[in-house]
């Protein structure tokens, strides 16, 4: 299968019971070379992939890199993979959490950064962009968490697994991955001191 830049398709993910009967009906005909029946899993699952990718990574290029080579290791494996009671997304998760590690780990991530040319903001945009910064130096915070607090944070409160979920996919006790929030969370409030005060202060003002 030739590697290619893929975008999602019209389709997609239900939810609910159907997920697991639906997810190993197409990877059945996936693995006898039914190619409609992979691009339907494709679908159904890379939005979700691209979103952890883009979660773990901050970086969108590179996500897309993750996000595509999950969809190969997915047709590789299709074969020989075992859909549980959740579908694939288990199984997904593992891969593309592992494959984040491993690029974070590598040393082959860039920062691009590019001048943006100046203009004035109306001052009814001064919220919006407050807010936005505050996200922006949240992220940045998120960026700067070691690999496995970053993982474990993105799973737990984004993807929102349960903590035995997180430890399964990370290959770690459920202490473990106390322990790991726990860390994560006290770098993000030391990192993000001047945000807490600042919301405080609103709090107090209102």
């Amino acid at each position: 299968m030739a590697a290619k830049r893929i975008v999602p398709g019209p389709h997609s993910a239900p939810v609910g019971g159907s997920e697991n009967s639906e997810d190993a009906a197409l990877l059945a005909g996936a693995a006898e070379g039914d190619a409609t029946a992979f691009r339907s899993l494709v679908d159904r699952h890379l939005p979700g992939v691209l979103a952890l990718a883009r979660r773990i990574l901050r970086d969108d290029a590179e996500a897309e890199d993750v996000a595509q080579e999950a969809v190969l290791k997915l047709w590789r494996s299709r074969e020989a993979l075992e859909v549980g009671p959740y579908g694939l997304k288990p199984w997904l998760r593992r891969v593309v959490s592992n494959l984040c590690i491993d690029k974070v780990r590598s040393g082959r991530r860039l920062t691009t950064t590019e001048a943006l040319p100046e203009q004035a903001e109306p001052a009814t945009q001064l919220a919006r962009i407050e807010a936005q910064e505050i996200s922006e130096r949240v992220d940045a915070a998120i960026k700067a968490l070691p690999d496995r607090q970053r993982v474990a944070l993105t799973l737990f409160h984004y993807e929102r697994l349960s903590q035995i979920e997180v430890g399964h996919i990370m290959g770690v006790s459920d202490e473990a991955v106390e322990s790991l929030l726990a860390r994560a969370r006290r770098g993000l409030k030391a990192a993000l001191s001047e945000e807490w005060r600042e919301l405080l202060a609103r709090d107090e003002t209102q």
